[in-house]
């Protein structure tokens, strides 16, 4: 019989735990840690998820800022945000949500914020220092990830884990801090992505299956072997015209099937969905409390 790893019920316990540290932090006469988010045009997906974090600063005791910026702003325009939330030292950490207007050029974007106010983990400082397992801000689904495993107490040194999808936000992150030598980690790991051939063959050796690639119930039960770990990162929208909404979220894992294989198993909607926002927090936290030597 399979557990489920609820990241819906870990993130209410971690939530608890640094809303008291805030609340110590403010006691001592600090002031909380502060969250900025840049939101560029009325993306529906960014409202909602931007919407989230502010709410969730609001619970916790952080303070929050949110700057709203038109669909057509410049590149430009952005760019000289950003320098402004580099040089404000009442903020902590700062994210430009994603994606940005076609016209604005990401990679730039992510390139223009301080590392140190980096609390997404995107700027290649922090991407590197998170290689050479140095002190940084880790992404945050990884890092839920990463307090998944270890809260749950799930063994992974000597594991083999097979990670699928290879994006810079979640799978290659990912294979990097499962190989690492680390309590979550010293695993034996391999990276799968498109162009792997049988991919199956490699699915079926995993203890720990990791799966980010954003296609609706990819991984199915003659894919894993028993008692196989399986995170679940994917979420896509599924028509469904018997629910109210109108569609129904579905993982990239076709869940009744795997799960009957699986000894452990995250949900969708309820599994890595919340604790990414929390670790953010958490990341937000950390630089507050000047938890990392920059060096």
């Amino acid at each position: 019989m399979y557990k489920l790893l609820s990241g819906k019920e870990l993130s209410t316990v971690l939530k608890e735990e640094m809303k008291q540290e805030v609340a110590a932090l403010v006691a001592n006469g600090a002031r909380p840690p502060h969250l900025a988010a840049i939101l560029v045009g009325s993306d529906g997906a960014s409202e909602t998820y931007v919407g989230h974090k502010v709410k969730m600063c609001d619970q916790l005791g952080f303070a929050s800022t949110l700057v709203r910026l038109e669909a057509d702003t410049s590149e430009e325009v952005l760019l000289k945000k950003i320098e402004e939330l580099n040089q404000q030292e009442d903020l902590d950490g700062f994210i430009v949500q994603l994606p940005l207007p076609k016209h604005i050029n990401a990679n730039k974007v992510v390139m223009a914020i301080d590392p140190k106010k980096d609390v997404d983990g995107f700027h290649p400082v922090n991407v590197g220092r998170m290689a050479q397992n140095l002190p940084s801000y880790l992404p945050a689904t990884p890092y839920g990830i990463v307090q998944l495993l270890e809260r749950n107490g799930i063994e992974t040194s000597g594991k083999e884990c097979v990670v699928v999808g290879r994006s810079n936000i979640v799978g290659s992150p990912m294979s990097i801090l499962l190989a690492q030598n680390a309590a979550v980690g010293n695993c034996t790991v391999t990276l799968c992505h498109s162009r792997t051939k049988d991919l199956a063959f490699h699915t079926k050796r995993a203890d720990i299956l990791v799966v980010a690639l954003g296609k609706a119930e990819f991984i199915t039960g003659d894919m894993v072997k028993e008692g196989v770990v399986v995170i679940d990162v994917g979420i896509t929208r599924v028509k469904d015209e018997t629910r109210k909404s109108g569609y129904r979220l579905k993982g990239d894992v076709k869940f009744d099937e795997v799960a009957a294989k699986s000894s452990f198993i995250t949900p969708v909607p309820g599994g890595v969905g919340p604790m990414t926002v929390v670790s953010l927090l958490k990341n937000t936290l950390k630089a507050r409390k000047g938890e990392i030597e920059w060096v």
